[in-house]
């Protein structure tokens, strides 16, 4: 009979813990959200220019629900798309990621890749994410890289991986700078570090992954604001206490939405993102996103 009070708190925190995976499982990781920041960096007396921010969708072939989520994010009359990277999650998910960004083709737009754009998930024990240490990159199979590369090219949108260009949007001249993914060390900003071009009305920074070292970089040419996704906000966080992780070296108070960079007069936009790791795909406290930023005056 004593221990009947520990049976029962027993059974009550299985049935609780129980309750949390369902809903983190079933219900939050497909409860999309848009975000919406004010963003200060235009002249005095500029028009508002939109941004919309699309970051780790990690889809699979199958989840229409998504796809179908921002295909409908053409509703919110951006100016420009930018896309962080990380978009794919099986070798059989170019169709469906086109199928969501099919509205935004026909916009400006850019991109950089995350690692998840060129090898598939594998599984890793969750705890590696919190636990001290170093953490090894595992890899899974190849993903077709250049077939989504090619389709983005050709809709028009600009390659950031390592390059850098300048494009129309909203009637602006918007300079953009980008590396490929920080986090498998492919960046290479060097090849298109340099101070900002005085003649563009606009100067934005792009990574996938918010590695101190790229965000530096680029806050010290003079860039109005980074994009960055890889962080998925912490995707397990508790409640009142926020992200336990970052996955890289961005502060944990940073692990989503928008920050000055420290030392700098650039801004910093961390996306959640709209996706999870195949094989661990539950979201907690920290809700799939996207984000419509509106650039104003300074």
């Amino acid at each position: 009979m004593r221990k009947r009070p520990l049976i029962t708190a027993a059974a009550a925190l299985t049935a609780l813990g129980g309750a949390t995976f369902a809903y983190a499982s079933l219900i939050e990781r497909n409860a999309f959200t848009l975000r919406r920041f004010d963003v200060p960096v235009l002249e005095p007396d500029a028009e508002p220019l939109r941004i919309l921010h699309i970051s780790d969708l990690h889809m699979m072939p199958d989840q229409r629900r998504k796809q179908d989520w921002v295909a409908a994010l053409i509703g919110t009359d951006p100016d420009l798309v930018i896309n962080t990277g990380d978009n794919l999650s099986s070798p059989h998910a170019v169709p469906g990621v086109l199928r969501a960004l099919e509205p935004m083709l026909d916009l400006p737009g850019a991109f950089v890749f995350g690692s998840n754009d060129y090898k598939g998930p594998k599984f890793k024990n969750p705890l590696r994410y919190v636990l001290p240490g170093e953490r090894e990159y595992v890899q899974g199979n190849d993903l077709p890289t250049e077939d989504l590369r090619a389709a983005l090219v050709d809709a028009g949108w600009a390659d950031l991986n390592n390059a850098r260009t300048t494009l129309k949007a909203g009637g602006r001249s918007i300079e953009l700078a980008g590396v490929d993914d920080p986090h498998i060390s492919q960046d290479d900003y060097d090849s298109v570090a340099g101070p900002i071009s005085p003649g563009a009305d606009l100067h934005l920074g792009v990574t996938h992954t918010p590695a101190s070292r790229v965000l530096d970089a680029m806050a010290a040419d003079g860039f109005d604001l980074l994009l960055a996704g890889h962080t998925h906000g912490g995707q397990v966080c508790v409640p009142l206490v926020g992200a336990l992780t970052t996955n890289c070296d961005l502060p944990l108070s940073m692990a989503k939405g928008l920050h000055r960079w420290p030392g700098s007069d650039s801004w910093l936009h961390v996306s959640a993102g709209l996706g999870t790791h195949p094989t661990a795909p539950i979201r907690f406290a920290c809700r799939p996103e996207a984000t419509l930023l509106t650039l104003i005056s300074r």
